[in-house]
Order: C-alpha cells, then sequence, then structure tokens
C-alpha cells in the first residue's frame, strides 16, 4: 500500500477544501493544552501549516513543522510567511526526532497513516521537556457511511486486484482508552476523549469533494488516471443513493492532551 508517510502524493489545494470543517478538531484539542512560555513547539506532520498559525498565542517560541510532503510544505511556507521564527522540515514523521527537546509537539490526523504507531507515541513522549505537553488527534469515522461505501468499492470484483487492502480499516486507530493505556505507561499524565462532528457541506458531490481530500488518497495513488475517474464516478454514484449521506460528513475525532507535570483524570 502507499503510504503518504513514504510517497509525495499529497495534494494541498484538494486537502484544503472544508478547511473550517477539519480544522476544528485540532482547534478543540489545542485549546486544551495550558502550556504558557514554550520556547520550542513541534508540528508532527504539519500539513499545510494552518496548526501551526494557531501557535502563535506563544510569540516567543520557535515553530517546527515536519510534513513528508514537497506540496504541503510549499503552501505551509506561504501560509507562515509572516511569522519570524519558523522552520519547515520535509521528512518521515517515522523516522524523524527533533534537535532539541520539545515543550509542545502536537499531531494533527497523521498517526492514522502510521501503522503500528504505538512505537512512534513512546518515542514522542521522551521528546517533551519536564513539564511539556504533547497533543494528538486522529480521526475515528472508519465506520461511517462514507468510508464504509469506499471500502466496499475497492473490495468489489471490478477493482479489488488494484486496490484491495489499500484503504485503512478501524484497526488504524486506537479508541481513546488504547491511548490512554499507551501514553500513560511512558510516564505522562493523560486526558483523552473522543468527540463527534457532523458536518453539513455543500456544492456538487461533497463528499466525494472531502474524501478525496484524505481517505481517497490511497486508491487515486495505484490508479491510473482513466481508473481513477472512473473509479470516482462509481463512488459518487453509491453516495447519491437515496439512503446515502450525499451532503452529510460524520467526523469522530480521538484526541489526547498529556502532560508530565500536570493531574488529570482518566475518561469515564
Amino acid at each position: 500500500m502507499p503510504s503518504p508517510e513514504s510517497t509525495d502524493t499529497w495534494d494541498a489545494r484538494t486537502y484544503r477544501r472544508y478547511a473550517d470543517e477539519r480544522s476544528r478538531p485540532f482547534l478543540d484539542l489545542l485549546a486544551r493544552v495550558d502550556a504558557t512560555e514554550p520556547a520550542e513547539v513541534v508540528d508532527l506532520g504539519c500539513g499545510t501549516g494552518s496548526g501551526l498559525l494557531t501557535t502563535r498565542r506563544w510569540p516567543g517560541a520557535h515553530l517546527v513543522g515536519v510534513d513528508s510532503s514537497t506540496d504541503m510544505l510549499k503552501t505551509a511556507g506561504s501560509e507562515l510567511s509572516e511569522l519570524s521564527d519558523v522552520k519547515l522540515i520535509r521528512a518521515d514523521a517515522q523516522t524523524w526526532t527533533p534537535e532539541a527537546p520539545v515543550d509542545v509537539l502536537v499531531s494533527n490526523a497523521l498517526l492514522q497513516w502510521i501503522p503500528n504507531h504505538e512505537d512512534l507515541l513512546s518515542r514522542m513522549a521522551g521528546w517533551l521537556t519536564p513539564g511539556g505537553w504533547l497533543a494528538i488527534q486522529v480521526p475515528g469515522n472508519f465506520d461511517a457511511p462514507s468510508h464504509v461505501l469506499l471500502r466496499e468499492l475497492a473490495e468489489s470484483p471490478q477493482w479489488t486486484d488494484r486496490t484491495g487492502g489499500v484503504l485503512r480499516g478501524a484497526n488504524s486507530v486506537f479508541d481513546a482508552a488504547g491511548y490512554f493505556r499507551i501514553l500513560a505507561a511512558t510516564g505522562l499524565t493523560v486526558d483523552a476523549w473522543e468527540t463527534a462532528y457532523l458536518h453539513v457541506l455543500t456544492g456538487p458531490d461533497p463528499v466525494l469533494r472531502w474524501t478525496s481530500g484524505t481517505a481517497l488518497r490511497p486508491v487515486l495513488a495505484v490508479l491510473e488516471d482513466d481508473d481513477a475517474h472512473e473509479f470516482c464516478t462509481q463512488y459518487a454514484e453509491r453516495l447519491r443513493l437515496p439512503t446515502r449521506p450525499t451532503k452529510r460528513v460524520e467526523s469522530s475525532s480521538r484526541s489526547a492532551g498529556f502532560s508530565p507535570s500536570d493531574i488529570a483524570d482518566p475518561p469515564h
């Protein structure tokens, strides 16, 4: 399966469609980070840089954005051009290591692309300064109709020889309790939760347009242009069926904020 961390297939323009809706889980997550004057802030999987823009509340911080996509980093460079102390790095999140201890480490919708990311999470916890913060968010919508329909089509007789097995399922991420367990084992104090978002989208085939920026990417990466067009046409037709969510996306987000110096209760 082509991995977004090993192949540069991201399209920043496509991903930025519905940017407001995509950013809500991260903004809600960052609001829980209670760091005061961090010196080093890292966004692992920074994408177009929108997450780093929200860290302007810490004007004295050195900001580092890491992403595997040249196109995403190019967009991030433009978005962050007015900020003075920013460093953007093209690297694979699975192998990258920060040059200095990190006060705030954030990661938004990255870990679901990385198989067996439990080890990476443990390493990320080890990058923190005493009292540092780690905040991650992963999607939890793999059982939403949009994603179920996509996997059914990819595994159908017409497509399975080319697209069978390329899509992620619910086993790509842990539940909130799983992330609590992994991070608590590193010595961090953990606050983990899950939030469901319901987005009503507009425009032609909006659910198709939404998924084309993320969930559809592994399929598009293995198909030639004509086949990709045919696949998307069939997917759009399935989404348009009367019982299907033609304008609605169910976007569940699993988030966790961690700090070794603060006290929080486990989720109930």
